[in-house]
């Protein structure tokens, strides 16, 4: 057990799903050529004025109410500067004291990326406020050039309040609002595109004393390097912490001198200093004069409460309360929100839903690894699992039969009943047929025969195994079973 508490916040931005960026009319659009999503407005030319985006207002909303926070009837915008060659104004227009959602949560817990349990407990947010991204700076090695067609982006920065205390509860909140984005469509979350970028503060100090000096952890987009700038940030804290400890000038602990702004290096497996930090002061805020504020009723908000998606944690509840299914099954199947609704609409539509998460869970998660497809990408729908459930619950086909079935049912779709007859492997439920196989296996194996009627268990073992391999897996084993009973006892 480390001597030091760590106290960690996360300030995430999520950039908003809408056709245009947030003040000009120019598209919203990863992938364009260069500085082709560009206009005068973004490129802050002379004179040019900003018109607030209603879409990306409204994403900030919904995002606001599935978060759980309180939604401001009254906000505005407001100018911070920022002297960086990727923002062409020299000032970001952002939102300082009124931002448009306060006060939300954000739910954690399952496991965590190191395999330890986490604690299920909800995470306070400060708040959600609505600012245009910048352009992105692409170094060639000799010189940099910057690509403006990011610059206006609507982004979603969200504000945890310092109360995660691990890398593994850092992980499980931007895992938690990832998914509350995604389901909400809100945004794509998509870090290779940038869509989703993390800043941690971190800091140490001993229980009962005041907390540390705060280290920020700049631009991560990747979960995994979160988790493990964390880490790493935590070892590289204790191992200052500890050298200074009673250095101070009546013999207390010291504290980290300065605050920082750092970076993480994935080659190096370490953080890295990229300058010192920056305080509220250093950015001037003042109101955005070009900009009125803007007011949004309480009928409106209601109005988005009411066309609200499903959160994911709604979706865990109704699968454990409603499917009988474990927490940690709901939680798998809630990781994407296309898993979600396919499993919901195929659970829906058998009395085993239990079986259809089996499905899910192993044979077809393994399938569509080797694929390398999502559920979307294949010919596969909600009723083909349905109808394999179905099937083995009726004794028709035998789960060690799923396997089979599935490659073709991802590839060309259809009937699972008419695919598994076409596989040959429905069950032979006739009488006669299985009483023809039973008498072929008892007349070629007198051994067997002669050890059962002995009372050797696995003479029954054997004899049924022969009956399977005669009718090709097809034979019913239960019946197969009490036919060879009568007719040997």
């Amino acid at each position: 057990m480390s001597k030091y508490e760590v106290i960690i916040g996360l300030e995430i931005h999520v950039q908003a799903r809408t056709e245009s960026k947030v003040f000009c009319s120019c598209k919203n659009e990863f992938g364009a050529p260069s500085n082709s999503n560009v206009c005068p407005i973004c490129l802050a030319h002379p004179g040019v004025l900003p018109v607030v985006n209603r879409e990306a207002i409204n994403q900030i909303i919904k995002a606001g109410l599935l978060t759980d926070s309180d939604i401001a009837l009254y906000s505005k915008f407001d100018r911070k500067s920022y002297f960086y060659p990727d923002q062409p104004k020299n000032y970001q227009i952002t939102q300082f004291d009124l931002p448009f959602a306060a006060n939300g949560k954000i739910p954690i817990g399952g496991k965590g990326l190191s395999g330890e349990m986490i604690e299920a407990r909800d995470i306070n947010m400060e708040r959600i406020h609505l600012e245009e991204d910048v352009g992105k700076s692409v170094h060639h090695g000799t010189h940099s050039t910057v690509d403006y067609n990011r610059a206006g982006v609507p982004l979603l920065e969200t504000v945890s309040m310092p109360e995660m205390h691990s890398a593994d509860e850092a992980y499980a909140y931007v895992q938690s609002l990832q998914q509350i984005m995604r389901y909400g469509g809100i945004s794509d979350c998509d870090q290779e595109k940038g869509q989703f970028r993390c800043d941690v503060n971190i800091s140490l100090h001993k229980p009962g004393t005041p907390f540390g000096t705060k280290i920020e952890i700049k631009n991560l987009n990747s979960t995994r390097h979160i988790w493990l700038s964390v880490n790493h940030e935590i070892d590289r804290q204790t191992d200052i912490l500890d050298e200074l400890e009673g250095t101070g000038p009546n013999g207390e602990d010291g504290v980290l001198p300065v605050q920082e702004t750092r970076r993480w290096n994935d080659a190096r497996q370490e953080t890295v200093l990229m300058r010192t930090k920056e305080s509220a002061d250093d950015y001037r805020y003042f109101p955005e004069p070009d900009l009125p504020p803007v007011v949004t009723t309480a009928e409106e908000v209601e109005a988005f409460r009411a066309d609200l998606l499903m959160k994911p944690q709604a979706y865990r509840d109704k699968f454990v309360k409603e499917f009988k299914i474990t927490e940690y099954d709901a939680h798998v199947l809630t990781l994407e929100k296309p898993t979600a609704d396919f499993f919901l609409e195929a659970a829906s539509g058998t009395k085993n839903p239990k079986g259809v998460a089996n499905i899910m869970m192993n044979n077809l998660n393994k399938l569509l690894s080797e694929l390398g497809k999502s559920i979307a990408d294949t010919a596969l729908e909600p009723k083909h699992l349905s109808q394999l459930v179905e099937l083995a619950e009726a004794g028709k086909i035998a789960k060690s039969s799923f396997g089979k079935l599935l490659p073709e049912l991802c590839e060309k779709g259809g009937n699972a009943e008419d695919v598994a007859k076409s596989a040959g492997v429905i069950i032979e439920q006739d009488s006669g047929a299985l009483e023809g196989w039973v008498d072929e296996v008892i007349a070629k194996n007198d051994k067997a025969v002669a050890e059962f009627k002995e009372g050797q268990k696995n003479a029954l073992n054997f004899l049924m195994g022969q009956v399977m391999k005669a009718s090709r897996g097809k034979a019913n084993p239960p019946m197969v079973v009490k036919m060879i009973n009568q007719k040997l006892r």
